[in-house]
């Protein structure tokens, strides 16, 4: 077993493990680490805790030390200096006639790089770009092409259900989304109902498919009891009486089971049986 710290450097990025030194850490302390970048400036998300050696990826490296009131206010004037300097590459941009658009800055802790992030179509030869930034900063300069989801992450925004985005509040990584998971929850396959700011499938497609995807082998997330989902358009028995399936919700286990009509009920599925099953009662 290995002591560890959980460290984010941003609100939504990944949590990199790194050595505690002895030292005991708590959720929301601040810290000061190196990372491939140079020094940075983290918050602890995890605590200090044990974890198997086997799930470390390559050897950690040590937390320099805890922030102090200098490094606070260091992180301070590097956030005022990334606005000016949004502002500067915004111009250069233009006075280049470069066809990308400027999404965020980020400067190191120590200010050994910046990083500019932006979006295009396709890519940009930003090599007099770059020259020009390195002269006006004097410093290692990156330009970073990014996706819209990433984009999104960064700018954040307001969702359709009306929350925050996830991938700008709390999402820490992106996965998967694909149409299929909107077509098992018998979604509107409307691009505009299932698509979010970024334009891409919502995230939130991911959180509940598990309760609708079908088995498909050990690992796999999806009921094991969705065999006994009722089909829709199916005749059931019920205590009140047989009737047809119009919708099911797999979330909640219930079925809406039209008896006549004006007569629509919603039961649980264990209340259901299959009419074929149960007879003929007329």
């Amino acid at each position: 077993m290995k002591k560890v710290v959980g460290i984010r450097f941003k609100k939504t990025c990944k949590i990199y493990y790194f050595d505690p030194l002895d030292i005991e850490f708590v959720p929301g302390d601040h810290v000061i680490v190196e990372t491939a970048r140079g020094m940075e400036y983290g918050t602890v998300t995890i605590g200090t805790r044990e974890i198997p050696e086997e799930q470390i990826k390559a050897p950690l490296k040590p937390i320099i030390r805890k922030a102090t009131p200098e490094d606070e206010e260091t992180v301070i004037q590097n956030q005022v200096r990334e606005r000016e300097a949004f502002n500067i590459c915004q111009r250069r941009i233009q006075r280049h006639g470069l066809e990308m658009n400027l999404v965020d800055v980020e400067f190191t802790f120590d200010v050994n790089k910046i990083i500019f992030y932006f979006t295009a179509d396709g890519r940009i030869d930003f090599r007099e770009l770059v020259k020009d930034l390195a002269s006006v900063f004097r410093t290692r300069i990156e330009l970073r092409q990014i996706g819209v989801r990433d984009e999104a992450r960064m700018v954040g925004g307001i969702g359709s259900c009306g929350r925050p985005l996830c991938c700008a509040s709390w999402l820490g990584d992106f996965e998967p989304v694909s149409i299929r998971m909107a077509k098992n929850q018998n979604l509107s396959l409307n691009p505009t109902k299932i698509s979010g700011c970024c334009g891409r499938l919502m995230c939130c497609l991911k959180y509940e498919d598990y309760l609708y995807a079908p088995e498909k082998g050990k690992g796999n997330r999806g009921r094991k009891d969705n065999a006994d989902i009722p089909k829709v358009g199916s005749m059931v028995a019920t205590s009140m009486g047989k009737g047809k399936v119009t919708t099911v919700n797999k979330a909640k286990r219930t079925a809406t089971v039209q008896l006549s009509q004006d007569n629509v009920v919603t039961l649980e599925w264990d209340e259901l049986i299959d009419a074929s099953q149960a007879g003929d009662d007329d």
